[in-house]
């Protein structure tokens, strides 16, 4: 099984007569979406550059753990969770 997003050279016409020649892979194309307004990327983005930054896991435990360690430490910053909303045109800017 291969799972792909909307990126350009995925789509490309070549790309999809190479697959149809092959009936024993599945591919699954995810949806389409705008990341711009969706505030949880700016919170992946916070853990990116903070919890996982220049990190090595050992397994999906370690990461999950790191994950709720700095989702844990998130929800007592609100000026940073503000921010990912005010990101999307969810929240206006706080004077």
């Amino acid at each position: 099984m291969l799972i792909w997003d909307h990126l350009n050279t995925h789509l490309t016409a070549g790309m999809r007569r190479y697959l149809t020649d092959r009936d024993w892979l599945t591919v699954v194309q995810l949806p389409p979406y705008a990341t711009d307004f969706n505030p949880v990327e700016g919170i992946w983005s916070v853990l990116r550059r903070t919890t996982a930054a220049n990190r090595a896991f050992a397994d999906s435990d370690e990461l999950f753990t790191a994950v709720r360690r700095g989702l844990r430490r998130l929800q007592y910053r609100h000026d940073v969770l503000d921010g990912c909303l005010v990101g999307t045109g969810l929240r206006n800017q706080p004077p």
